[in-house]
């Protein structure tokens, strides 16, 4: 009886694999949603649905089997990216035993990169009504009193304010018209925050003198 030795290629070959385990319906439809929130910051409501499929790894046809239309999807991810737990979640991962200032930076570049995308996905929506919204500004407060427990003897305001002041400062600088104007990054910001403007005599002219000039004009300042 005459046996065939496999070749190299043929001993070499890995096992075919099975297809993939199929999704639920309800699964699919919020793979192909998170997977379209970043792609609204980019291309709006432009976006197309080859875009969306690519970036959700399925074929455009299966896009269409969960949704009924692009702007389903849209509405779905829109409603996705707005649940705030992610964004708390990552405030939450901030070490509380990390220097103030640094904390605070912390802090200024996840309200940053929150408002920016609430900027984006916004633009995104055009004139289409907006999904309700969950706010629970305590929620967060109770976050920024464990983040700044350590410190909380040393605060002239309670942490409810330091949020309240955070919020302000991070929302204004992540405006568009704003960002790319003002000069602050959020190591900057993050000083002020914790300092102030008052500090040893010839610090103002110090820093003036190391400064660079905004890169714009505001309209209103």
């Amino acid at each position: 009886m005459t046996t065939t030795t496999p070749t190299p290629a043929a001993a070499s070959a890995p096992p075919r694999q099975g297809r993939a385990k199929p999704m639920s319906v309800e699964a699919r439809r919020a793979a192909i949603a998170a997977a379209t929130v970043p792609l609204l910051s980019i291309h709006g409501r432009e976006v197309t649905t080859r875009q969306i499929a690519e970036a959700a790894g399925v074929a455009e046809g299966t896009l269409f089997r969960v949704f009924d239309s692009k702007d389903a999807i849209i509405d779905a991810a829109v409603e996705v990216f707005l649940d705030p737990e992610p964004f708390r979640d990552a405030l939450r991962r901030i070490d509380p035993s990390l220097p103030l200032e640094l904390k605070m930076q912390l802090v200024i570049d996840r309200f940053q990169d929150r408002f920016s995308g609430i900027f984006g996905v916004f633009a995104a929506l055009g004139a289409r009504p907006r999904p309700p919204q969950t706010i629970d500004p305590g929620a967060v407060v109770a976050i920024f009193e464990h983040l700044l427990a350590p410190e909380l003897e040393r605060l002239r305001v309670p942490p409810a304010e330091v949020f309240a002041f955070v919020r302000i400062i991070a929302f204004s600088s992540a405006m568009p018209q704003f960002a790319q104007t003002t000069g602050l990054d959020s190591d900057r910001l993050a000083d002020l925050i914790v300092h102030g403007i008052i500090g040893r005599r010839g610090t103002a002219a110090e820093a003036s003198a190391q400064s660079t000039a905004p890169r714009g004009t505001e309209p209103c300042c």
